[in-house]
């Protein structure tokens, strides 16, 4: 056949397949618009699971008479004219594409009003961007988007939508997500004429907190740490639960780039080494995070959809998520506020990402006096890590009521040889001793391995590894790299790599392995986090094998040194493995269990 114009309506439906993909999809389009025109509520009715209806109404700025038809149209936005705006683009949307798209596969009303105009006019289309007749209509200022019969002049697409209450959970998932970006908006949905969600909006950090719980429960907010984290140009606020709080699915991870919901598998990456090792195996951590960076510095053009972005210097971005939110879990401490706990801005040079200083707010200590009399047993707590220390006499602990109670409180008891009970002013607490143990001694042998420099071993007979003449390219660019890790490796050919040592302290890993899964982390991400993460795991066998044992009693002075321990060391919330390390009863708990006061 001779080369043709397509009609313009099949062009829109072709382009409706990258665009609408189900109901769900219309109306992150059309509410995506309402925060474009600088709305303060939005109203989003469903029928049928949005196979009947999607009608979206909001109080925004509206659109001229004479534009309605260009709205309609492919390819014509008010939000970007240049290139240059382009690339720094700052709306939801900019396209050009949804209404016509939509139209082009539903019926399609639209009715607007501007700001001073005498009243609305309303216009029908079918994606064919020709016969439009405007018409008053009596709407106020705003904008309202109504689409009906999805898919209804293309059968084969409406079979593949799923059940009504599958594509409505898809639409109300939608919209708390949206509703999570903007705080400033309110929103309500109804399905089927009822009322599903109706969200007011939440400007003081209360009220935030308070749409955050409505969506993700009031146990994230009591679990969580809030973050306020700048460097390099980029700056990352809000919410990231404990590593307690997790969830076996992770539908409740929320991630925005400059206002935009996203998935990333860069950001997913950075997120998942930030818990590797305080996550119990197979969990998955839940969060509400905000990413702001210049636009220039990100592709928000990347998916018809935009759903996923690029970031222009992806290694940045990576390295600056995992030192956030890495420290930011590091630094949870026994005792503190939890819900409170912040990590003030700091700004820092540019590139590379350096770990700032870190400080957080903590909870006042409570004065209070117990009726205990403990001694400290340096010399046997020392024996617990093997280490050779100093001996002094014992000597009393300092009068509580002058200095108050620490956060984990003071030793009871030894509950069956292996949990440690502690009582503290508002309550009692219970320690696993041998996963705090685990912990602390963890925590001390990585700092000790981080302190002197990356010890190599070199190889009895060197290692010949046959690569790709891409991964040989990566591999010689990234000597330096390479060599920082403790790994020598030297390219001997297009596509054969030579390696001749490792860290010391992996000296009887699989190298071969080692060095290709490094190369495929580096191509990938752009960084790799293989050496320390196995080195992690050989420091985190020692401290388990080195530390104290179930079922061997401790004295009530190794129970409070180890106590101690616990609230100066990170992660002393999560042993190696993630598992808790010590729960708390509040008296007010404890009094409920006895119908106390009732």
């Amino acid at each position: 056949m001779r080369i043709h114009l397509l009609p313009t309506q099949l062009v829109n439906q072709i382009a409706a397949g990258e665009v609408v993909e189900r109901p769900s999809s219309v109306v992150k389009e059309l509410v995506e618009n309402c925060f474009d025109a600088g709305a303060r509520q939005i109203q989003i009715d469903i029928e049928q699971g949005g196979a009947r209806l999607i009608k979206i109404r909001d109080d925004g700025c509206g659109i001229d008479k004479e534009d309605l038809p260009l709205a309609l149209s492919r390819h014509a936005t008010s939000k970007i004219a240049t290139l240059d705006d382009l690339e720094h683009v700052a709306s939801m949307g900019f396209r050009g594409e949804a209404l016509p798209s939509i139209s082009s596969v539903a019926r399609l009303t639209l009715i607007s009003r501007t700001e001073g105009a005498d009243c609305a006019w309303q216009v029908r289309a079918d994606g064919s961007e020709r016969d439009f007749d405007p018409q008053p209509d009596p709407h106020p200022q705003g904008t309202t988007v109504d689409v009906r019969d999805l898919f209804y002049n293309t059968p084969a697409r409406r079979k593949f939508l799923k059940s009504e209450k599958t594509e409505f959970d898809h639409i109300e998932t939608l919209i708390k997500r949206m509703a999570l970006s903007r705080f400033d908006i309110g929103f309500r949905l109804t399905h089927n004429q009822k009322e599903i969600l109706n969200l007011k909006p939440a400007l003081a950090p209360s009220e935030q907190e308070k749409r955050i719980a409505s969506i993700c429960g009031s146990a994230f907010i009591d679990q969580c740490v809030k973050i306020e984290f700048a460097s390099s140009g980029l700056e990352l606020t809000g919410w990231v639960g404990l590593p307690t709080y997790s969830r076996s699915q992770p539908d409740m991870q929320f991630f925005y780039v400059n206002g935009r919901l996203i998935k990333d598998k860069l950001v997913a990456h950075a997120v998942k080494q930030a818990y590797q090792d305080v996550l119990y195996h197979g969990r998955q951590p839940v969060f509400v995070l905000y990413l702001t960076l210049d636009p220039a510095l990100v592709d928000v053009n990347a998916h018809p959809a935009k759903l996923e972005v690029r970031f222009r210097e992806g290694r940045l971005v990576h390295d600056f998520l995992f030192s956030a939110l890495h420290r930011s879990l590091a630094e949870v401490r026994p005792g503190q506020q939890q819900n409170v706990v912040t990590l003030p801005i700091v700004e820092a040079p540019a590139a590379p990402v350096a770990t700032p200083q870190i400080t957080e707010e903590r909870r006042p200590p409570q004065q209070a006096s117990l009726p205990l009399s403990v001694r400290e047993d340096i010399r046997a707590y020392a024996a617990l890590h093997g280490a050779p220390v100093q001996t002094p006499p014992p000597a009393p602990m300092p009068a509580p009521e002058k200095t108050g109670v620490p956060p984990l409180g003071y030793a009871v008891a030894h509950l069956h040889n292996i949990y440690i009970l502690s009582e503290t002013p508002t309550g009692v607490i219970l320690v696993d001793a041998h996963a705090a143990h685990e912990r602390v001694s963890y925590e001390r042998l990585k700092r000790q391995y981080e302190q002197g420099a990356i010890a190599q071993q070199p190889l009895l007979l060197p290692i010949r590894i046959q690569v790709s003449a891409r991964e040989a390219d990566l591999a010689e660019q990234s000597h330096d790299y390479f060599a920082g890790l403790g790994l020598e490796v030297n390219r001997s050919g297009p596509e054969t790599l030579v390696l001749r040592s490792v860290p010391a302290l992996l000296a009887g890993a699989d190298a071969e392995t080692l060095l290709r899964d490094v190369l495929a982390d580096l191509s990938v991400h752009g960084v790799s986090q293989r050496i320390q993460q196995q080195a992690n795991a050989v420091l985190s066998t020692m401290a388990c094998h080195g530390s104290v044992r179930a079922q061997r009693r401790l004295t009530v002075g190794e129970m409070n040194a180890l106590l101690r321990d616990m609230e100066q060391t990170e992660r002393s919330g999560q042993c190696n493995h993630g598992r808790p390390t010590w729960i708390e009863l509040s008296t007010q708990e404890l009094d409920k269990f006895f119908m106390r006061g009732q």
